[in-house]
Formats: C-alpha cells, structure tokens, sequence
C-alpha cells in the first residue's frame, strides 16, 4: 500500500513574517507541504497556474491586486480551486464577499494555530469551514439587507470626507440622489449618522480605508 501524496499548499501573504510563521506551523505535518508562497494577488494567480496546489492559503488586504479580486480570477478559471481566506478581519460583510467569491473557509490570523491545520484537511476533503468568531458576527445580521454596489461607492465617499455635492459629481449623479442613498445606508446599517455609518462600514468589511 503506497503512502497518501501530501497536500500541497500555497501561501499568499504579503508579510513575510506570516509566510514564516504558517510555514514554521506546517513544516512538522507529515501530511501537508508547502509548495509556494506568493506577495501579492498578481503572485497568488501566476503561483496558483504554475503549482496547482491542492489548498491555497490566501490573504485579502495586499497591495496591487487584492486577496478578494485574486481570489475571484482564479475561482473564474479553475472553479474547483480550494481556497482558505486567512484574514485579521472579522467583519460579516468582508466574509460574505469572500465565501459568495468562492471561498471554501475563512479563519482570522489570530485563530491559526488552533484551527489552521484542520481547516486544511477538512477543505482538501471538499468540507467548509467558517471560524466561530465570523460565524457568529454572520449569524448576527443574516437576512438584513445588504448595500448596493452604488451605496458602497456612496459610503467610501463619505470615509474620504466629501460631501453630498461633491459624491454626486464624482458618481455623476443629483445631490437630492445622495441624499437618498445616504438615507438607505442610515437605514441599513442602523447607524445614527454618517459617522457612524463610517464606522460601521469599516467593522462589517463592507469598506476599507
């Protein structure tokens, strides 16, 4: 009986600290190999192509092309890609976005050395898994509506600290539309004004600064 070829893993992480550590926390897994690393969305594509691993490990918030946008290319071209977002962030809104992009699993960085080596082996076997942490802030606001594309745009604009005026003439739409839009993402969020709607958006991982 001939041994079970281990599963092969690529990490993308834009520190190299994090690549050293995940790589310090497999090295002992007879069952796991690490057979790439890569810094960036760009990498993790080209990397992905070249190895074909069995499992990626992928980080969302890296510079030039993101975790979410790599993550969307290659599910697009190799739709049975198994992917494992390893994030510090927790927010519902960034997690839907990554699990409805394709994502078998979605853990936070700080929960890797209790459940990074079972969440491997649980997707390689076609399982997801999502960390305790997300899945309650998930459960938490399941089935309240959730921005527009336009609200999105609306709600950066107004974290870049624009006005009304100035969001409608770089979205090439009416102030009084706005104001509409601004009402709706009050409303959605259950924020008591702009500012916290802000705040909100950024904890959800609906935006990022």
């Amino acid at each position: 009986m001939t041994a079970r070829e281990p599963i092969k893993v690529l990490v993308v992480d834009d520190h190299h600290l994090i690549r050293e550590g995940i790589a310090a926390l497999l090295a002992s897994q007879d069952d796991i190999l690490i057979v790439g690393e890569a810094a960036d969305g760009h990498e993790a594509i080209s990397q992905f192509e070249a190895l074909m691993p069995d499992v990626m490990l992928l980080d969302l918030q890296m510079p030039g092309l993101g975790g979410l946008e790599a993550l969307a290319v290659i599910k697009s071209r190799h739709p049975s890609a198994r992917i494992i977002v390893l994030t510090t962030y927790d927010g519902d809104q960034l997690a839907s976005r990554a699990i409805n992009a394709g994502a078998q699993a979605y853990i936070l960085k700080s929960s890797v050395r209790r459940e990074l080596l079972d969440t491997i082996r649980a997707v390689q076997r076609g399982q997801k898994y999502v960390g305790a942490t997300v899945a309650a802030k998930l459960s938490d606001h399941a089935g309240e509506d959730t921005l527009t594309a336009r609200e999105m745009s609306v709600l950066s604009l107004i974290a870049g600290g624009n006005s009304n005026r100035v969001i409608g003439e770089k979205l090439s739409i009416s102030e009084e539309t706005v104001k509409g839009h601004v009402k709706s993402i009050l409303a959605k969020l259950h924020a008591k004004d702009r500012t916290h709607a802000v705040a909100l958006g950024i904890k959800r991982g609906i935006i990022d600064l």
